[in-house]
């Protein structure tokens, strides 16, 4: 007979410790679970965007809101003729007194188109609304619009 002398390294090891030290994962398995990840993000951001626009139209009538009644406001306390622009091209709304610009918004940024019945709206030193007709600034982004209204009276209205 022959002395048979074993070695450690000639012997194979079991299969329990060779699935022991592979502890990393494969590239397969990570590129699987980014393609799930990408599915699962694009899912949610499509049933998101409609709530960011309702967010960016609401924000944005409260924006063109807010200068309508600051114009009132200044053409009381200064008892002269304060008009707002509307520049539904250039996506802005603007306060100004004579030649000077007292306050503006910008929607061009936040994608929010301007619809408007006319280009601009004025207070008196009353306070009240100088002209014939109301005024009818929508406010819209994707799916989503809001509509201010203007009085011959000065006050604004929100729908």
């Amino acid at each position: 007979m022959r002395n048979r002398v074993c070695h450690s390294r000639s012997r194979p090891r079991p299969l329990a410790q060779r699935r022991r030290a592979r502890a990393g994962v494969t590239l397969v398995e990570q590129v699987v679970v980014l393609a799930l990840l990408g599915v699962l993000l694009a899912l949610a951001l499509a049933r998101s965007l409609p709530l960011l626009d309702a967010l960016a139209v609401e924000t944005a009538a409260a924006e063109a809101a807010d200068l309508l009644a600051f114009a009132r406001d200044q053409a009381w306390a200064s008892g002269t003729r304060v008009a707002v622009r509307i520049d539904a091209s250039g996506r802005r709304v603007v306060v100004h007194r004579g030649s000077d610009t007292l306050a503006r918004a910008e929607f061009a940024e936040r994608r929010i188109a301007l619809q408007s019945t006319r280009d601009s709206m004025a207070y008196g030193p009353d306070a009240l609304g100088v002209g014939a007709a109301n005024l009818r600034l929508v406010l819209a982004r994707g799916g989503r619009a809001d509509t201010l209204t203007v009085s011959r009276l000065g006050r604004v209205q929100r729908r």
